[in-house]
């Protein structure tokens, strides 16, 4: 073998380490971000709701399959048909889309809290998904009562 060949067989290597590492899926690794968080103040230490929006930037659709937070050790995803709450293993994310954490639908609960919070505290969480890393997010503690409007709709899509 001369020095040539060393050369580009060492190139062509590390062009395959290279890709292997990527993945060679053309597909980026989903990027969430979050925004809107809150928890109403809970009644009692039982139980609390938390809310959001989970907005995926990118074309690789993933899911939110656990939530992680020192207030509470059992923490759960419920999603909420036909006026009935039940608790599930994952929601979808989709690709350039967005999963609504909101009262009345989806969301996440919080059992058995070790501590109740308080209007203007913040309760931090760690979302965890299939496919994308982990984002630590705080929930600001509002009213009871809040709720907040749905943002207007720019995009000119009809809910």
């Amino acid at each position: 073998m001369n020095a040539r060949t060393t050369r580009t067989l060492a190139a062509a290597l590390s062009l395959t380490a290279a890709l292997a590492i990527s993945g060679c899926s053309g597909k980026a690794e989903p990027r969430m971000t979050v925004s809107g968080a809150f928890m109403p103040q809970p009644v009692n230490d039982k139980m609390a709701g938390g809310f959001m929006v989970i907005k995926n930037g990118s074309e690789t659709a993933d899911k939110l399959t656990g939530v992680t937070s020192s207030l509470s050790d059992d923490l759960q995803i419920h999603e909420t048909k036909d006026q009935k709450m039940q608790q599930v293993q994952s929601m979808d994310v989709p690709a350039n889309g967005e999963l609504r954490l909101e009262r009345g639908g989806n969301h996440i609960m919080f059992m058995g809290l070790k501590s109740t919070p308080r209007v203007g505290e913040k309760v931090t969480v760690e979302l965890r998904f299939e496919k994308a890393a982990p984002v630590k997010v705080e929930l600001d503690v509002k009213d009871r009562t809040y709720n907040p409007q749905a943002p207007a709709d720019t995009s000119g899509n009809a809910h």
